[in-house]
């Protein structure tokens, strides 16, 4: 799976950057360094100028990229949605039982991640750490229908409903599977986030994963 990663672009919508940072070394260095940076200091924390001064750059060229820093935090969003549905497509094409594709699949969005070496600017171990801490800031704003009507989140939601129809190929009675399985892309964020920070309300820990969790969750589901 990860030659083949190597050979794909990551698909992320073109209304959501100014230049596809992908197409310049500049662009990615964009990228590379503003994960490195938030997670450093916190997207609240962290601002162009800081940006352009890391990576000696001016700061006027980083917004012929992306208009402001909330773009910049929805590409990134985007790009690990993109990369992550790539990995649950490799992973369960050529599994026939429903149930150990589902498991598959909830492993992959659940699990800690480690780097990808086949994307050689992006370290998805320390990307994953800011969806985790940020990913919701993307989303909870006044904008949100108007971004989401010019589908900032389309590749978000993909994910979501791949496994959305895994459940219901595995138990068709079942009743809230789009419920199940947004609650488990998004909740697994959650525990990760609270398992670090929020010890005592949380079962999560070093020795039980939030996949541990999500996989004796589903265990209901076959019929």
């Amino acid at each position: 799976m990860k030659s083949l990663l190597a050979y794909l672009k990551i698909q992320v919508n073109p209304k959501i950057y100014l230049k596809d940072p992908q197409t310049s070394k500049l662009g990615r260095k964009i990228v590379q360094e503003s994960i490195k940076l938030i997670d450093e200091v916190g997207f609240d924390n962290f601002t162009f100028k800081k940006l352009g001064e890391r990576i000696g750059s001016n700061e006027s060229s980083l917004y012929r990229y992306f208009e402001n820093k909330h773009k910049l935090l929805v590409y990134l969003s985007s790009w690990y949605w993109s990369w992550m549905e790539y990995r649950i497509v490799f992973a369960t094409a050529n599994i026939s039982d429903p149930s150990e594709k589902l498991r598959q699949a909830i492993t992959l969005v659940t699990e800690q991640i480690k780097d990808d070496a086949s994307t050689d600017y992006i370290d998805e171990s320390v990307l994953n750490r800011i969806i985790i801490a940020e990913f919701t800031k993307t989303f909870l704003t006044k904008e949100v229908d108007e971004e989401n009507k010019e589908g900032f989140f389309l590749i978000y939601k993909q994910v979501i409903n791949r496994i959305v129809a895994m459940i219901i190929d595995l138990n068709p009675d079942f009743p809230y599977p789009k419920s199940l399985a947004s609650s488990i892309v998004e909740g697994s964020l959650h525990q990760h986030f609270i398992k670090d920070h929020f010890k005592t309300i949380t079962d999560c820990n070093e020795k039980v994963s939030p996949t541990d969790f999500y996989l004796y969750l589903i265990t209901s589901l076959n019929k």
